[in-house]
């Protein structure tokens, strides 16, 4: 479901280190999401949305020939199905030497309007990436395609990034901190808290 218009506000306002530090006071402690950083920077800017996930599994050669990438069982086919708003959230286990996604996928991500894109992995590239406006939060670049070390083998599951367990639906935020993951449960109570502990903080500050 998208995130109603009122919750994107709040949590456009709420840094992700008072995030870690509220859902900490809740007992969640494995929130924010080593290896993925802003490709570009994020200039005030905080994605919001909620998790829309992929994951890839090793690369095996049988499952992946180029033939594969118009499959039903695609990251193009993924691509159609996002909904506007949401964040993809992939899931590619750390590997840093095949990119996921080039500029084409990311320009097509950003004509249907997601809000952005996280993953432990590495996109290629990367010009033509960030001129897509798309934000993009990854562990780095890569020349080489997905299939020189990764499977997509699916969306829409519980999936693990930077060693972060993702729901879909759970809600992603992302800065220049890096990206903190919100239990679907916890959305509105970290929504309320949040404004209160950054109003707290830049009281303290002055």
């Amino acid at each position: 479901m998208p995130l109603s218009p009122d919750l994107v506000g709040a949590f456009g306002n709420v840094s992700t280190a008072t995030i870690t530090t509220i859902l900490l006071k809740n007992g969640i402690r494995r929130t924010w999401m080593r290896g993925p950083m802003p490709l570009k920077a994020a200039e005030g800017r905080r994605v919001v949305g909620p998790a829309f996930t992929l994951r890839f599994v090793p690369a095996r050669e049988d499952l992946a020939p180029p033939e594969s990438w118009s499959s039903p069982t695609s990251t193009r086919a993924a691509i159609e199905t996002m909904p506007e708003g949401a964040v993809e959230v992939v899931d590619a286990m750390g590997v840093t030497d095949a990119g996921i996604f080039g500029d084409i996928p990311c320009a097509r991500m950003a004509r249907r309007g997601l809000a952005g894109l996280v993953t432990d992995g590495v996109v290629r590239d990367l010009a033509g990436v960030t001129e897509t406006g798309l934000p993009v939060g990854s562990a780095g670049t890569a020349a080489p395609a997905s299939v020189a070390g990764l499977t997509f083998v699916g969306w829409q599951q519980p999936v693990g990034c930077g060693g972060v367990a993702v729901f879909p639906g759970d809600v992603i935020v992302a800065d220049g901190d890096g990206t903190v993951v919100i239990p679907a449960a916890l959305v509105e109570e970290v929504a309320f808290a949040g404004p209160e502990q950054e109003r707290l903080e830049a009281w303290i500050m002055t």
